[in-house]
């Protein structure tokens, strides 16, 4: 398992100030009960720091007509709206919220063009709420598909999030299942896709970024 370079410095910073943390109680002589427990939550909340970095191996799924999950987690919308900031017109919308226990390593789609890659400030609404998709912090980027459609996808702060890395730019390729993002502490990722695409996922249902079918072009 690999550790996802905007972990590296906050792990080892976290465990620097753990390590001195527990050596200063030591030198205070309080009791061994309590230094054993002030140890034991110290090495469970790094092995949880370190496990919300990961990146774990995964064979991919690769789809030139499909739209692959661009982060773990759970579907909590499914339904049609108006999108008037990028795509003006009637889409579909499909959100993935992901908790803080989720691979939080977000992935490109599909392939085409880099449209447009802006960055949104904005609240602090919990990731689950649907004021968040419009309120919160958040990255949009805007892509025209391979195949001629456009969609949009939107990285979103939730409660936990502190900051939102968008490595997409404008007039870039999307490979898809590449890496375009990724945000720190609990979250939620936002597609819009056009309504003849077949949508392949439930409501409720598990996804794993990068192998699965989130929607499928219907040639």
């Amino acid at each position: 398992m690999k550790i996802h370079k905007e972990g590296s410095s906050i792990i080892i910073l976290a465990l620097a100030v753990l390590i001195l943390l527990n050596l200063f109680l030591l030198q205070q002589r309080v009791p061994v009960s309590v230094s054993y427990l002030v140890a034991v939550v110290s090495l469970c909340f790094w092995v949880c720091l370190v496990s919300f970095f990961r990146i774990p191996k995964r064979a991919f799924t690769y789809d030139e007509q499909a739209i692959i999950a661009p982060a773990d987690g759970k579907i909590v919308v499914i339904e049609e709206m108006d999108e008037k900031e990028f795509l003006k017109s009637p889409c579909r919308q499909i959100s993935i919220f992901m908790s803080p226990s989720n691979v939080h390593v977000n992935r490109y789609p599909c392939n085409g063009e880099v449209l447009e890659s802006v960055h949104h400030d904005g609240a602090k609404y919990p990731a689950f709420n649907p004021k968040s998709s419009t309120l919160n912090e958040r990255t949009s980027i805007y892509l025209r598909t391979d195949w001629g459609s456009e969609i949009l996808f939107r990285q979103i702060a939730g409660a936990m999030a502190r900051r939102i890395v968008n490595y997409a730019k404008k007039g870039s390729r999307a490979q898809q299942n590449a890496e375009f993002g990724f945000i720190k502490f609990g979250s939620r990722v936002d597609l819009f896709i056009p309504l003849d695409m077949e949508v392949c996922v439930k409501l409720h249902e598990k996804v794993r970024g990068g192998q699965t079918v989130i929607a499928r072009n219907k040639i």
